[in-house]
């Protein structure tokens, strides 16, 4: 896949720079791997939300048929 010489050089990308892609089903989210890939960023996002148990309580309170 060929990412635009204005993204590579944003991400630090050179040539054949590894992304981690994720399927959202109506969009694809890539992400540069050398920074953590997608498991930093998810785990970044987790922990500045306040965590994952406050967040899995957030959504049993709101969302009980996804608890």
């Amino acid at each position: 896949m060929a990412l635009p010489a204005e993204i590579r050089r944003r991400w630090d990308l050179g040539q054949g720079g590894t992304v981690e892609i994720a399927d959202l089903g109506y969009a694809l989210l890539i992400v540069p791997a050398a920074r953590g890939g997608l498991r930093r960023l998810l785990r970044d996002a987790i922990d500045e939300a306040g965590g994952y148990a406050k967040l899995a309580s957030e959504v049993a309170a709101t969302e009980p048929e996804l608890a």
